[in-house]
């Protein structure tokens, strides 16, 4: 163990601090900039964009609620998906490239500043209060002062360096999600010359990929591009080991999976593209006001507070790694504000799949449109908690629900019965 002193000079003092660009990072730094804060966002990579550019997840999982921030986007560079669309079956695939130089534009527009190649080091914290971030940069260690921060890692890596309670995995054994390195293939005008180097796996039937299933998408059934998210690795994305075995087994099962395709109806199809980072579906859960339950799911719990509106289904890859996904439908659930507000540290709140959920009810809210909502309702809570002077547990759930409205929310009406 070392205990190590760092002297980092302030890169600068912001109202509202967004760790983590991915989808709720960047909902979250666009809605606290557009209440007049100054806001900086912190990304560990080159681009924005999180799983939806790095990550390879090149389409949009139907939420049943197509509102909001996540709404603009996709009406500002994917409006055809919008014509005579079924909100209830809504998933158009994108282009990563496109969103991601969207995502660039859009974020200087609305006068948020990005720090690029930024690492997320520790949390400063006085009296239980988080004061600054410490960040590794290309100019080496910065501080970053805020009045309140919100917390996009995927990890909850800010709210756990801050003190706050967390878990990781499922009850009974803590495994989580497995990973899986997600990757295109392109239709050419002839027969593809299959390769498979020596160390890859020769799969010869249905049952002997790592899902046990075939699962692609024809990209806008233009039968050329397919998206495949077929592989999967026993391990959990906040372990070093775990993670060092998986980037590697991961690209493994990828040539393997376009070697199996191409002998399988894919004939003509060559690997053309492997996402940068492997996807990771489960880490750490940040304790919370509220911890959203399965039984809040299936029972579409209604709450005054609510922040973010889904349908989209149980969907639990085999933490034990098994060829099997636990998956089945839902009716419209809400996501209350309380699940975003740490327990034990001030002016810190979480966002994205590390929010306080069960490891059920995260199978659901973790996909990229939930993420969206949770972001902009994470940035619109932080930026009048400094206007108004006031704890993040204590910010106006009124003033939130009108300024979501503001800038297009709208939540499916329902009957008070139930709430809670």
């Amino acid at each position: 163990m070392y205990n190590i002193q760092l002297k980092a000079e302030d890169l600068g003092a912001y109202d509202v601090v967004v760790i983590g660009g991915g989808p709720s990072g960047i909902a979250a730094a666009i809605s606290a900039a557009r209440l007049g804060k100054k806001t900086v966002l912190i990304e560990k990579s080159a681009q924005i964009g999180g799983m939806m550019t790095l990550g390879g997840v090149c389409i949009f999982m139907p939420v049943g609620n197509v509102t909001g921030i996540y709404k603009e986007f996709v009406s500002e560079v994917i409006p055809e998906t919008l014509l005579d669309f079924n909100e209830e079956k809504y998933a158009p695939q994108f282009d990563p490239i496109l969103f991601r130089h969207y995502f660039n534009g859009k974020l200087e527009k609305e006068k948020v500043e990005v720090v690029f190649h930024a690492d997320f080091i520790t949390a400063v914290t006085e009296n239980k209060r988080i004061k600054a971030v410490i960040i590794n940069t290309r100019e080496g260690v910065k501080a970053v002062s805020g009045k309140a921060f919100i917390d996009c890692t995927g990890d909850g890596r800010v709210c756990i360096e801050s003190g706050a309670s967390y878990l990781c995995g499922r009850d009974t054994d803590g495994l989580t999600q497995p990973v899986t390195l997600m990757f295109q293939m392109q239709k050419t005008d002839k027969r593809v010359k299959c390769v498979l180097p020596g160390d890859c796996y020769f799969y010869n039937n249905l049952s002997d990929l790592p899902q046990g299933r075939c699962l692609y998408w024809e990209k806008n059934n233009d039968n050329g591009t397919l998206l495949v998210n077929m592989t999967r690795v026993k391990a959990n994305g906040a372990k070093i080991n775990d993670m060092n075995f998986a980037e590697k087994e991961a690209l493994k099962q990828v040539i393997s999976v376009a070697n199996y395709l191409q002998r399988n109806g894919f004939e003509n199809y060559i690997l053309s593209s492997v996402a940068p980072i492997t996807g990771i579906r489960e880490t750490n859960r940040i304790k919370c006001l509220y911890t959203l339950c399965e039984d809040d799911l299936f029972n579409s719990k209604k709450f005054n507070d609510v922040v973010a509106q889904t349908n989209y289904g149980i969907d639990i890859h085999s933490p034990g790694g098994e060829k099997s996904c636990d998956e089945r439908k839902l009716n419209s659930y809400d996501i209350p504000y309380r699940c975003l507000v740490p327990q034990g540290v001030e002016g810190l709140l979480v966002s994205g799949r590390a929010i306080s959920a069960t490891h059920v009810a995260m199978s659901s809210s973790r996909v990229i449109p939930t993420c969206f909502a949770l972001g902009q309702a994470a940035g619109i809570a932080a930026a009048i908690s400094v206007e108004d002077h006031c704890n993040i547990a204590d910010v106006s759930y009124q003033k939130i629900r009108s300024n979501m409205e503001k800038y297009g929310v709208e939540f499916y009406v329902r009957n008070n019965v139930g709430m809670v």
